[in-house]
């Protein structure tokens, strides 16, 4: 017998135990790295000027951009794991950010309709893969996955991972990136040179700072939607919106896009919603 025809056979027979045993150990691995980044950056997040724990950073390829926010959640692991496993909840997250108008879950596939403008009907599809990575009592990693966006832009990726801290509370690092061609650049400088002109980022400005905008509201809907998960069901999503909306408001230079009450009636509108306010 060939000796890699040998080896095969003898991970066949090691069956599935072998496997999570491999699975456990790069969860362990990815665990201690970013215990190791929150004690590195430990520093920053306890002193900043966005007003709570918290880095953000950039990069900028030849043919693709990303955004990392590095944040301490002030929720238990035990939450945020229940919460990031479920393509149903990241639907809701997804759904937040102002050009967002629709996303529907079905198995570990999301779909979102994607507006020109908040007040527009979806232009635009991005369907994701969703990925439950890891889910240890240590560890956390899930990922979505689009090959192809709006406007020549393809390899969208949103990886979110976190370890549990010592004091009830949560670190979490969130990437968002995307890849694009000559056709995606063409628009996104367009955008920079007209609607986008005065918008700024954290960090840094141009194309850094859109892909730093669009981290932070991601972010910001995540941490949106663990601060309502125990509200009545019936105020559960207005609370959301709300919460969302000042949130953005913190970063008015980066993130104003309207004010509350055109805000909160659009998202009703995308989540179907026809309550009251609570807020």
């Amino acid at each position: 017998m060939k000796p890699t025809a040998k080896l095969a056979r003898t991970l066949a027979g090691m069956g599935t135990a072998f496997l999570l045993a491999l699975g456990a150990v790069a969860a362990h691995a990815d665990a201690g790295s970013l215990r190791s980044r929150y004690d590195e950056l430990k520093p920053q997040l306890q002193s900043n000027s966005y007003g709570r724990q918290m880095v953000i950073d950039s990069a900028e390829g030849s043919s693709q951009l990303q955004g990392d926010v590095y944040a301490v959640l002030d929720y238990p692991f035990s939450k945020v794991k229940t919460a990031l496993q479920d393509p149903a909840a990241w639907c809701d997250i997804m759904l937040l950010p102002f050009n967002t108008k629709s996303c529907t879950a079905s198995g570990n596939h999301l779909s979102m309709g994607i507006a020109r403008k908040p007040d527009q009907p979806a232009s635009y599809r991005i369907d994701f893969s969703f990925s439950p990575v890891a889910a240890s009592d240590n560890y956390l990693e899930t990922r979505l996955n689009a090959p192809q966006g709006p406007v020549g832009t393809r390899d969208y990726r949103i990886n979110v991972e976190a370890v549990p801290l010592d004091n009830g509370k949560t670190f979490m690092h969130m990437n968002y990136a995307y890849g694009y061609g000559g056709a995606g650049k063409f628009a996104m400088n367009a955008y920079l040179a007209t609607a986008g002109a005065s918008k700024v980022g954290f960090t840094s400005n141009g194309v850094r700072g859109a892909v730093e905008r669009n981290a932070m509201r991601y972010y910001l809907a995540i941490d949106s939607y663990l601060a309502t998960m125990d509200a009545p069901q019936a105020q559960r999503v207005d609370k959301r919106i709300n919460h969302f909306f000042s949130a953005t408001e913190r970063y008015p230079r980066q993130l104003h896009e309207m004010d509350r009450g055109t805000y909160v009636a659009l998202k009703r509108q995308d989540y179907g919603q026809t309550t009251a306010s609570t807020q």
